[in-house]
């Protein structure tokens, strides 16, 4: 396959790529197609690596509603009404509403997706659907496991002992919920155990991290002391991080000393902390996101996940990561013009250093050739006008391909 004419990422040259056997093994000027050989006419549009959704909840997704909707807004409302769906869960029901879900984010150019799956299930029901489905979609989407204890683990009934089952079941990932457990020496040690779970059984750590409004909410200096001590560093991720949005610049100017030493990644969910935040705020009300501007000003990696999707936390979400770039640039005032336009780091490049896929990640010759084609020239006009995704292309095979709309005006 030849892709010729294309801006590769916020390069201004336009150039060819050759795809043979799966992977970029040309990037040049101008190639020469060859007999019988596919040619797609970039015609001047965007190529991008694929797209990464960093945080999701694929065990919850498309529940809204059951049993009841949320209607206070809040993430404890949404913990409680997760927790009586729960009880219904099947295996086939994960399944199908999990698919239904990646084919909508594959359509808008993921190829790659971090899922947490809540562990505090006796059955462990949602787990093993979701490891099927790793394995059943592995051809379109690249599948990492969080085993998420979302209602705690010391403050559940053997949840430490679910942690280790789900570890051993197949998770990619080892997460935790500090802010949620009964007291903060839980949390402090529920950190601990997380820690020496990774270590033990070799797997990175994500930890749903102090997404909470109470700036007294300090469980990250834990977690990036503990990733420096061990030596994990970028193995470790803290997603939400809400509270630093309720720090003060003395505190967190002592705390981003830490951060830097430990090289712990970020994610932020800028829909969902926007929607979730503030809820028990009357005015002045807080933003309730972390802050995303000064993370990235310090050389710390942050990336964008869309959280939830149709579900007890979140009643809309559509698999459009480019969504997540718009409100996440806006609430976290990053709108400078060449801030738009490097923007799409935060769901591409950023994001596969969150998951530690970096090595076979990107456009580069010798990589495995997983892009998208945007239907625009660059990100900064992709991303207004949220343009289609043309072609998404997986190790030299078409996933997706788009035909722009056609709107006819008659005046």
């Amino acid at each position: 396959m030849l892709i010729k004419n294309v801006h590769i990422e916020s390069n201004d040259q336009v150039q060819d790529i050759r795809i043979e056997d799966g992977r970029f093994v040309a990037i040049e000027e101008t190639i020469d197609a060859r007999d019988g050989e596919r040619v797609i006419d970039g015609a001047g549009k965007l190529l991008l690596p694929p797209l990464i959704d960093s945080h999701v909840h694929l065990d919850a997704t498309r529940t809204a509603g059951q049993p009841e909707w949320n209607e206070t807004g809040t993430l404890f409302d949404g913990i409680r009404i997760w927790s009586e769906r729960r009880k219904t869960l099947t295996k086939a029901d994960v399944k199908q509403r999990a698919k239904a879900t990646i084919r909508e984010q594959v359509a808008n150019g993921i190829q790659i997706v971090r899922s947490h799956v809540d562990v505090t299930d006796p059955n462990l029901t949602a787990l093993e659907a979701l490891l099927e489905v790793r394995d059943e979609v592995k051809d379109v989407v690249d599948l990492q496991l969080v085993a998420f204890p979302q209602s705690g683990i010391l403050s559940f009934p053997h949840g430490k002992e679910l942690m280790e089952q789900a570890v051993k079941m197949g998770v990619d990932v080892i997460g935790g919920i500090p802010h949620y457990e009964f007291t903060r020496d839980y949390g402090v040690d529920s950190l601990k155990f997380i820690v020496g779970l990774a270590e033990k059984y070799d797997r990175l750590i994500d930890v749903h991290c102090d997404e909470i409004d109470d700036p007294n909410s300090r469980n990250l200096e834990v977690l990036a002391t503990l990733a420096y001590e061990t030596g994990l560093g970028d193995h470790v991720t803290a997603s939400h991080t809400t509270a630093m949005g309720s720090y003060d610049d003395a505190y967190c100017y002592k705390l981003f000393r830490l951060l830097q030493m430990a090289n712990v990644n970020f994610v932020c969910n800028p829909e969902v902390n926007l929607h979730l935040g503030g809820r028990f705020d009357t005015y002045p009300k807080r933003r309730s996101m972390t802050r995303i501007k000064e993370l990235s000003e310090a050389g710390i990696n942050v990336s964008f996940g869309e959280d939830d999707i149709k579900d007890p936390w979140y009643p809309m979400g559509n698999g459009n990561m480019l969504d997540q770039v718009q409100i996440g640039i806006l609430a976290g005032q990053l709108m400078g013009y060449t801030q738009i336009q490097n923007a799409y780091q935060f769901v591409t490049n950023n994001a596969a250093k969150t998951l530690h896929i970096s090595d076979h990640y990107g456009i580069a010759v010798g990589k495995p050739a997983n892009c998208i084609l945007l239907n625009q020239t660059n990100f900064y006009d992709a991303l207004n006008e949220h343009a289609e995704v043309l072609y998404s292309i997986r190790q030299g095979r078409v996933l997706v391909e788009t035909q722009p709309k056609q709107v006819k005006l008659n005046f």
